[in-house]
């Protein structure tokens, strides 16, 4: 009895020993993708006056082109198995390098002649965020406000001691001179001569700040939304700003909630547009919020606060969205948004007009 008890117990241990051991910490279950996870992004270059009667051919071409390349660099991105929030800083990288766009090679001038950059993302599964404001010398903004995320304690940091903070983490940084483009200065010129007509006439001899000539120049930032195979959602936005902004101004494109917002439980926001009314509509935010709270389709939430709630305060602008299971939105009051969304199919949707 006891050899055959010997003997069962032997078998039992080298069985034992042949036998795979689940390793959960390991590399492979932690990277393992539901085969039926959906995954995408969606982008922006702005929203604003953007009408085919007043585009090129050839600058049409080129921000089809540009947006075309943003998309897949991202999408290739999220194919391979990388994160959202990687897919969110590359494709606005791709955008911050285009002068074509209101965000670092291409930002706006303030009315002292300076490029004060503005960016800001948000990670969806931990709802941890970074943002910076005001800086004039950090190439790709963006960067900067995954490093104030990742690297430091804090959500905002803004001007020098971001700058600081950018150099400490090695992020390039250039010569302010480096954002420089005349496209970008004339606007500055025309707005300016426009104030000073507007003074010559004004009794009082006072330009209020946010008239009529600024609000239409303050279009072109970018962002980007997106969710990964691992059903994680991110968002980011960088921005120039508002043509002609005094006293440092800071719009919404860095402010979490208004210009960024991700959350897993519902979507990841992006928003372009009028800021300071973005800013007190908590627009990104908004949009999760009605999500959650009362139950409604991302599309459904979009809608409201972008073509209900905004006008009602006097605003206007658009966001790009993307949800937990992979929908889209692309919402804008304005004549046009430089939008592009690509699916985990690898479909490609490129708009700029309302209807294309």
């Amino acid at each position: 009895m006891k050899k055959l008890v010997f003997s069962i117990i032997s078998c039992f241990l080298i069985m034992s020993c042949d036998m795979p051991v689940k390793k959960e910490n390991s590399k492979e279950v932690e990277n393992t993708i539901p085969a039926d996870q959906k995954f995408g992004l969606v982008i922006h270059g702005g929203a604003g006056t953007i009408l085919k009667k007043n585009m090129t051919d050839s600058l049409e071409k080129a921000y089809r082109l540009k947006l075309e390349e943003a998309t897949k660099a991202g999408h290739k991105i999220l194919a391979d198995g990388g994160t959202s929030m990687e897919a969110v800083t590359a494709a606005i990288n791709i955008m911050e390098d285009s002068p074509l766009f209101n965000a670092g090679k291409g930002a706006v001038f303030t009315h002292d002649g300076t490029n004060e950059l503005d960016a800001s993302v948000m990670d969806g599964k931990t709802l941890n965020a970074g943002a910076i404001s005001g800086v004039t010398t950090v190439k790709n903004p963006i960067d900067l406000a995954v490093a104030v995320m990742d690297k430091s304690e804090h959500v905002m940091l803004s001007a020098k001691g971001a700058e600081q903070f950018a150099q400490e983490q090695g992020l390039e940084i250039v010569d302010p001179s480096y954002f420089y483009t005349e496209r970008r200065f004339q606007s500055l010129q025309k707005i300016i001569d426009k104030e000073k007509t507007q003074l010559d006439h004004d009794d009082d001899k006072k330009v209020v700040f946010m008239d009529p000539y600024i609000k239409d120049s303050k279009f072109g930032t970018v962002g980007c939304a997106a969710l990964d195979k691992y059903g994680n959602l991110a968002a980011g936005t960088s921005t120039g700003g508002m043509t002609n902004k005094r006293y440092n101004r800071i719009g919404d494109a860095p402010i979490i909630g208004s210009g960024t917002y991700a959350n897993n439980a519902t979507c990841a926001v992006s928003s372009t547009g009028w800021g300071e009314f973005f800013i007190r509509a908590q627009v990104a935010h908004d949009i999760s919020a009605m999500m959650e709270y009362k139950g409604v389709t991302l599309q459904e939430a979009a809608s409201e606060v972008i073509q209900k709630k905004v006008p009602a305060l006097g605003g206007d602008g658009g966001i790009v969205a993307i949800d937990k299971d992979g929908n889209v939105a692309m919402e804008f009051n304005t004549a046009g948004m430089y939008r592009a969304h690509m699916n985990a199919t690898g479909d490609l949707d490129i708009k700029i007009y309302k209807n294309n």
